[in-house]
């Protein structure tokens, strides 16, 4: 029987790329008709390992990626919402989650696949509901995924009679190291393992490959699936690259007590198959469930050996950015205003302390334009964010009670100084985009702009720190030193602008390097303003 390559090659790439396609339209539409508040499952359902194992699975099956979640995780450890053991429960329960999309396949609704695709392109289309298009984009995706399976079949048919195609499956028969090594290479070049097993699936449905060479298979393209979490922290912190080390180990783990274990689960995926009278394409799906959940179990109660064994790994100390307020203990309410009052300070302290550091990462990311520094102040927004709304709630409900008089005007005092700092975040936070507009662009500051820029954000920088200090000490002196360097802040800020446009004027300058400029010496008085408004709120309150 001869092949037709060309063919066989067009509809084996054009299928698997419908089916990539597929996948991310259903991932994207899940995601959009489920509400965007992943981050949220992840936060509140980590509180131990168990529910992390529960939340990862929901995620994934969410975005249709075990590697998405990881990296989505690995946002959370930097956050300090999770633990690093925290997190290998959510690794575990990804590579559950991941499974799904094997048992959808196995549902062989393969025919049907281009009304689907109709069903969803109408919904997508003919609806300006965003919930409607959300569902269409869903449905979309779903018909686009058992397209692209269609098409791929289609290709992989004439493997069958292929012999250079069966003497490599009967070596990966005999040698099922050959098999976890394919099935490892193809999914990193594919970086989808949803798509290699279905590819695989689609094998085992045309007899192209026998269940023993199936599962070594199977079994790689676990390990393959980690690539996604590796590439993501490479350069990154030390928390994103123990992470990604705990995904690799869990597989690595599993495959190799699994091939060890090879004859005894090839014996239960072939008695489900025989006692369910499932078709192939489920049972490779019920092979990859049951895999990752039973390596799951096995490893589970070593949680804490595979944080120790990262962690030796990988050794360094992590810059982490706590998200969650330490002071705002909620029995304070009720045992005594004023001490409630000087935990909410406490925490508002921490809070400044935090903006100064946003201030001193942005300044670097100016200096050296190395990503690493906007990514870190980008977090301490962030946290400055979720700070201010945390802080915000504790201080309204101490106003529930009966304040003194003295105790009014503080609770007046720190709920604007709370507003004050997180604007101060919101500034920085606008002098980032300018900056990356600026690498983007590639705008040429001049050498003296450079400079006027460093003495600026010097002084802004050390006047935001005094007026931190001055609300934590409650030091007049130090309030009224604050509001003398605001006074400079101001002078300079004119000063250089008229400086800068004299330097455009003379053709020293473009006019994108002039815009960037004066928006970013704008910030840096705002802020200025923000640090004056807390020294005002210091001497008000003596």
């Amino acid at each position: 029987m001869e092949i037709d390559v060309q063919a066989l090659i067009f509809e084996f790439i054009g299928g698997l790329g419908i089916f990539l396609l597929g996948i991310k339209y259903m991932g994207e539409g899940l995601q959009k008709s489920a509400g965007d508040r992943l981050r949220d499952i992840l936060d509140r359902f980590t509180s131990n390992p168990f529910l992390g194992v529960l939340a990862g699975m929901i995620v994934t099956i969410l975005i249709q990626s075990s590697s998405g979640t990881t990296v989505l995780t690995v946002g959370l450890v930097n956050a300090g919402f999770m633990t690093l053991r925290q997190a290998i429960g959510v690794i575990m329960g990804a590579n559950i989650g991941t499974t799904v999309t094997a048992f959808i396949i196995g549902i062989d609704v393969g025919e049907y696949a281009l009304p689907i695709l109709a069903v969803g392109a109408f919904l997508i289309f003919f609806f300006k509901n965003q919930k409607v298009t959300a569902i269409g984009q869903t449905v979309f995706g779903f018909g686009s995924l058992f397209f692209g399976l269609e098409l791929m079949s289609s290709g992989m048919k004439p493997l069958r009679s292929l012999e250079a195609f069966h003497e490599l499956t009967l070596n990966m028969s005999e040698s099922p190291i050959l098999g976890v090594v394919i099935g490892t290479l193809f999914t990193v070049i594919v970086q989808s393992s949803s798509a290699t097993i279905g590819i695989l699936q689609g094998l085992f449905s045309e007899g192209a490959i026998d269940i023993k060479a199936a599962l070594p298979v199977l079994f790689g393209d676990n390990i393959g699936t980690t690539i996604t979490a590796v590439l993501a922290s490479l350069g990154a912190t030390v928390a994103a690259r123990r992470a990604a080390a705990v995904h690799v180990i869990f597989n690595l783990v599993g495959t190799t007590i699994f091939l060890l274990l090879l004859n005894l689960f090839t014996r239960y995926v072939m008695f489900l198959q025989e006692q369910f009278m499932l078709n192939e394409e489920m049972t490779i799906a019920f092979a990859h469930g049951s895999f990752n959940i039973l390596n799951t179990i096995i490893q589970f109660p070593f949680i804490g050996a595979l944080a120790w064994i990262v962690t030796r790994l990988i050794p360094g100390k992590d810059t982490t950015i706590e998200y969650k307020p330490k002071h705002l203990d909620p029995i304070f309410i009720q045992q005594s205003s004023a001490l409630a009052l000087d935990q909410a300070k406490a925490e508002i302290i921490r809070m400044g302390e935090y903006a100064y550091q946003g201030m001193e990462e942005t300044n670097l990311y100016l200096t050296t334009n190395q990503t690493k520094h906007s990514d870190l102040a980008m977090q301490i927004e962030g946290a400055l964010n979720s700070l201010d709304r945390s802080i915000t709630d504790y201080l309204i409900d101490i106003s529930g009670g009966s304040l003194s008089e003295f105790e009014s005007a503080k609770h007046t005092v720190l709920m604007d100084t709370v507003r004050d700092i997180e604007r101060i975040g919101d500034h920085f936070e606008n002098i980032i985009e300018l900056i990356d507009y600026k690498i983007s662009n590639k705008v040429v500051i001049t050498e003296q702009a450079q400079e006027d820029l460093n003495n600026m954000f010097d002084l802004t920088m050390s006047t935001v720190k005094q007026a931190i200090g001055a609300l934590d000490k409650g030091d007049r002196e130090e309030a009224l030193a604050v509001m003398q360097k605001e006074d400079q802040i101001d002078k300079m800020e004119r000063s250089y602008r008229k400086k800068h446009i004299i330097r455009m004027n003379e053709g020293q300058c473009s006019v994108s390097a002039g815009i960037v400029f004066v928006d970013i010496i704008s910030n840096l008085e705002r802020i200025g303003d923000h640090a004056v408004n807390i020294a005002e709120a210091v001497l008000g309150d003596q």
